[in-house]
């Protein structure tokens, strides 16, 4: 299974990005989201955390293998979660991310149906399922930096959501260690590891 490629984007078309490696040309499915943030990069290499799944019908004998890419690996697990609601699937879920995780992630959280079946093709019955299924799931993804922030570039994601895991570990409340996390991602400072983001958030608590 390919889980991870790296090359030069030459076309977005649509759900399509058409990704040149070496002498090879892949189809990669995208969701909007992600695809946003693509629209400037075609020329320029990057990176995509991808899974695999075959489209069509066993029956009948028509499958026909598909990749989708995310920007990050944290991204990709979400995406995972979210396809295993029942009603829901791949080409639903690709359909429906045209927000980033993290207000995707924050609307399962918050219980609030109505802003899932805001989502395309996500009806109050879906968006029922979804929250039944995932509220317990979403904490650390509701904690990530929107890309569309101004310090998307500036905190990793999945720096934030290890150091929120380290935290639970630790004793404190879902609540406790989104709010500690928050604050000190809102000093606007870089964090290189885990280490560097927990180190600021024990200093923050001894002021």
């Amino acid at each position: 299974m390919i889980t991870k490629i790296t090359g030069t984007p030459v076309a977005l078309s649509g759900d399509y990005l058409t990704l040149a490696i070496g002498a090879f040309e892949y189809q990669v499915l995208i969701p909007e989201f992600t695809r946003r943030h693509l629209q400037d990069e075609i020329g320029n290499e990057i990176s995509l955390h991808t899974i695999e799944y075959l489209e069509g019908n066993p029956m009948q004998g028509r499958l026909t293998p598909r990749m989708v890419g995310f920007l990050s690996a944290i991204e990709r697990e979400f995406f995972e979660l979210f396809c295993q609601v029942d009603g829901v699937g791949v080409k639903k879920a690709l359909r429906a991310m045209v927000r980033p995780v993290q207000e995707v992630a924050q609307l399962i959280e918050n219980q609030d149906p109505k802003g899932l079946s805001g989502l395309p093709g996500i009806g109050p019955a879906t968006a029922e399922r979804i929250i039944a299924k995932l509220r317990r799931k979403v904490p650390k993804f509701a904690l990530l930096v929107a890309r569309d922030s101004p310090l998307a570039a500036e905190v990793e994601r999945d720096v934030v959501s290890e150091a929120f895991e380290v935290l639970r570990a630790l004793g404190h409340s879902e609540a406790e260690a989104r709010r500690l996390l928050d604050e000190a991602v809102s000093r606007k400072k870089k964090y290189k590891n885990v280490e560097e983001l927990l180190q600021s958030v024990y200093e923050q608590r001894q002021s």
